[in-house]
C-alpha cells in the first residue's frame, strides 16, 4: 500500500508572492478532508511540492474521494517516496514499484525524471535512460515509447525520491478561503446547487439561505435543501443554511399585487432578504443559479429588475449553460438525484399563469408601494424567525 500521496496543484503555481498564501489555504483543506477519514495522515508543503503522508493503515479509495473533493487539487498521486542510496537502489525500488502496481506487464513506457536537486551525480537524460534499460532487462515485455507511453514513470530527485506512474484527476479550482465569502440563493432545485459549487471552487467560502412556504411546503423539501446544503459543502467546507420562513410575505405579495407581477416581487424580496443575511456574514456577493431564458423571471429584463435592489453584486455562475449543462455539473458532484425528488419548494408555489417576462422596473416599483402598510413588520418578522442550520460533513 502506498504511504504518500504527491497532491498537484496548477493555477496556484502562477500566484507569484502571493503564492505560499494558496499553498497553506491548500494544505489546511486537505489537511480537513482527510480529517474525515481513517487514518492519521501528515500533509506538508516542502519547495512547490505537498505531500500526504500515512502514518498508519488507512483506506485507499477513502483517502482519494476526500481529496477529490479538495479544490485547487488538480492531480493526486500515489507514490513511492525513499531516501537517496544510490542509482543501484533506487533501480530496485522502481523495479518493485513496477511489479508490485502492474499485473500485466505488456505495456509501452517512458521514464521522466526531474532532478531538483542539482548536486545528484546523474543527470535527468542519463537517468532517464539508464533507468529505461533497466525496466526493459527485468521486463522484457514491456517497450519504450517517448511519444505516446502507456505509462509514464515519474522519478523526482528531491530531497527524498520520489516514484509515481498515476495521476487521479482532482478537482481543480482554487483552495476554499482565498477568494471572499458570498451568500448562495439555495432552493431544490437543479441549478443553484451547482451555482454554488462553481462559485466555491473559485475559492469562495459560501453561505446558503432557503426560502421555505409552510405548509405549502413541506418539512420533506426542507430536508432536500439541507441535504443538497451537505453535497455542496462536501466541496466549499462548513456553511450555514439560514431557513427563511417566507409565507406570509408570499401571501401578503400575493393578495397585495398584481399576479403576473408576483414572481418578480417576490424574487426581489428574496434578494432583499439574502443580501441582509449576506452583510451580517461578511460576504462580498450573492450567488443565484439563474439562466438566461430559462424561465420567464430570468429574461434579461427580469434579471435586471431582480438586480435593482441589491446593493452587492450578483454571482451567477452558470448564466449562459443550457439546462443540459446545468444537469451534466449536478451529476458530476452528486446533487442531480437529490435535486429531482418530487417536493416543491416557495419558488415553484405561487407560480402565475401568465408572468411578465418584461417588466418594467418603475412599474414593479408602483406595485410594491401596495406593500408598504405590512412589508416592512413582515420583513423584520422573518428575520428574527430565521432558523440557522449549521452544516458540517
Amino acid at each position: 500500500m502506498f504511504k504518500s500521496f504527491l497532491i498537484k496543484y496548477a493555477e496556484i503555481g502562477v500566484k507569484g508572492k502571493n503564492r505560499f498564501l494558496f499553498e497553506d489555504a491548500l494544505v489546511d483543506n486537505a489537511r480537513r478532508a482527510l480529517d474525515k477519514v481513517d487514518g492519521d495522515f501528515k500533509v506538508t508543503k516542502e519547495y512547490g511540492r505537498i505531500y500526504a503522508t500515512a502514518e498508519n493503515d488507512y483506506d485507499f479509495d477513502e483517502v482519494v474521494d476526500a481529496l477529490k473533493h479538495v479544490f485547487g487539487i488538480v492531480g493526486i498521486c500515489p507514490m513511492v517516496q525513499i531516501e537517496d542510496n544510490g542509482f543501484e537502489d533506487l533501480a530496485n525500488q522502481v523495479i518493485k514499484y513496477i511489479d508490485e502496481n502492474y499485473e500485466d506487464k505488456n505495456f509501452t513506457f517512458k521514464v521522466m525524471a526531474r532532478r531538483a536537486r542539482k548536486n545528484y551525480p546523474m543527470k535527468s537524460m542519463e537517468i532517464n535512460a539508464e533507468m529505461g534499460g533497466r525496466i526493459l532487462e527485468a521486463f522484457p515485455e514491456t517497450k519504450v515509447d517517448v511519444h505516446n507511453p502507456d505509462v509514464i514513470l515519474t522519478i523526482e530527485i528531491r530531497n527524498h525520491i520520489n516514484i509515481y506512474s498515476k495521476i487521479i484527476p482532482g478537482p481543480g479550482g482554487m483552495p476554499v478561503g482565498t477568494a471572499g465569502k458570498a451568500m448562495l440563493l439555495l432552493s431544490g432545485g437543479i441549478d443553484s446547487p451547482v451555482a454554488g459549487w462553481m462559485t466555491a471552487k473559485r475559492g469562495v467560502v459560501v453561505d446558503a439561505v432557503y426560502f421555505h412556504a409552510p405548509p405549502y411546503t413541506s418539512e420533506r423539501a426542507k430536508q432536500k435543501v439541507v441535504d443538497l446544503a451537505k453535497i455542496v459543502s462536501e466541496y466549499s467546507g462548513p456553511m450555514k443554511l439560514y431557513v427563511v420562513n417566507f409565507t406570509d410575505i408570499q401571501m401578503y405579495i400575493y393578495d397585495k399585487c398584481p399576479h403576473d407581477e408576483l414572481t418578480i416581487i417576490m424574487r426581489r424580496y428574496m434578494m432583499r432578504i439574502a443580501e441582509y443575511f449576506a452583510k451580517e456574514e461578511g460576504a462580498q456577493a450573492l450567488i443565484t443559479g439563474e439562466s438566461i431564458g430559462q424561465v420567464a423571471s430570468q429574461t434579461m429584463q427580469s434579471l435586471a429588475a431582480t438586480n435593482e435592489v441589491c446593493t452587492l453584486p450578483v454571482f451567477r455562475p452558470v448564466i449562459a449553460f443550457d439546462k443540459q449543462e446545468i444537469v451534466d455539473v449536478s451529476l458530476k458532484i452528486g446533487s442531480y438525484e437529490t435535486s429531482i425528488l418530487p417536493y416543491e419548494d416557495c419558488c415553484t408555489t405561487f407560480v402565475a399563469k401568465h408572468p411578465v417576462t418584461k417588466p418594467n422596473i418603475n412599474v414593479i416599483k408602483n406595485s410594491e408601494t401596495h406593500l408598504a402598510e405590512e412589508i416592512d413588520r413582515m420583513f423584520k418578522e422573518a428575520i428574527d424567525t430565521v432558523e440557522v442550520i449549521e452544516i458540517n460533513n
